[in-house]
């Protein structure tokens, strides 16, 4: 059962590198620019791991791994990881850039805490969810082309990628999806026989190590860029990664199968997604930065909140 996740997220990290490398190639290949190779490819190909898990679990009726690893991974993203990285290196913001991501990370929690009073996502919700993501990538591609941006500022292109003849970069690609889906089977698999042998919900399971397992790139990119003192890039990649994770991934999950969101997600979990965003919005834009105190409250507060989930009785 331990192996079976502990390999899941292996498999799961390989082939998304191997998917976003290869994507990466066939588009320089193809003459595609970097800026929007890194708002397609990367930006999706780095979710990879959070969209084929939250697939494998809808097609196999587990709403509470779908739903709880695309919640659990966002206050994971902001609680967890922003708070180490802060931590680590107080992260400045620019605000011109933070301004718009803010707003368009800040929209999606609220879409998705509306879209949730329902109790269900369906495949029309999941459409506009996709087209906002569309909006969004657009939007982020004309303001990038205004200021003469090169690269977008969510998503990192890797620095140096070899050159390739197309069908190795195609086999790369493909090659990563395949690894990608079973590592999402088998991540999927053991957590579902983890709730099980451990008597708690998969809501839970999906919340707690599902998230967090599938946002650990997420962790070390941030970890790495606050070290650096790139903590533009930190604060970058969780604003796009949570952006991708709802629009992106509840919206193709809910075309392929509609969605039934778990009381326990729906009464508390989404609206602590959102107040965590808010709080985060509060925090970068008082003195343009995070500081290493607000990432110390971040991550008490990412510790609180598995005391909660404890004290509920369902961990």
């Amino acid at each position: 059962m331990l192996l079976s996740i502990a390999l899941g997220l292996v498999l799961l990290f390989v082939g998304a590198e191997l998917l976003v490398g290869g994507s990466v190639a066939v588009a320089r290949r193809l003459g595609i620019s970097p800026l929007m190779i890194g708002l397609t490819l990367v930006g999706f190909g780095t979710s990879t791991p959070e969209l084929v898990t939250s697939l494998e679990a809808a097609l196999r009726n587990s709403p509470g791994i779908a739903v709880g690893n695309v919640v659990g991974s966002n206050i994971a993203n902001i609680l967890l990881i922003l708070g180490a990285a802060a931590l680590i290196s107080p992260i400045a913001t620019s605000p011109r850039a933070f301004r718009h991501d803010a707003a368009a990370v800040l929209g999606a929690a609220i879409l998705l805490a509306l879209a949730s009073l329902p109790g269900t996502i369906g495949p029309a919700t999941g459409s506009v969810f996709l087209f906002l993501l569309l909006a969004y990538v657009g939007l982020a591609y004309l303001r990038a082309r205004g200021t003469g941006a090169v690269e977008p500022p969510d998503h990192a292109i890797p620095p140096t990628e070899p050159a390739r003849a197309l069908p190795a970069s195609l086999s790369l690609a493909a090659g990563g999806i395949a690894i990608t889906i079973g590592g999402a089977y088998l991540l999927v698999d053991g957590a579902l026989e983890l709730s099980q042998a451990a008597g708690v919900s998969d809501t839970v399971i999906g919340l707690t190590i599902v998230a967090v397992g599938t946002s650990l790139p997420e962790l070390a990119t941030s970890v790495v860029a606050a070290y650096r003192r790139q903590g533009d890039i930190a604060l970058g990649n969780v604003l796009g990664s949570n952006i991708y994770n709802i629009l992106g991934i509840l919206g193709v999950t809910a075309l392929v199968r509609p969605l039934s969101i778990p009381a326990q997600i729906a009464r508390a979990d989404i609206w602590i997604m959102l107040s965590a965003t808010i709080l985060l919005i509060v925090f970068a834009a008082t003195g343009r930065r995070l500081s290493r105190g607000e990432g110390a409250i971040f991550v008490a507060l990412y510790v609180a909140y598995l005391a909660y989930l404890a004290m509920q009785g369902t961990v």
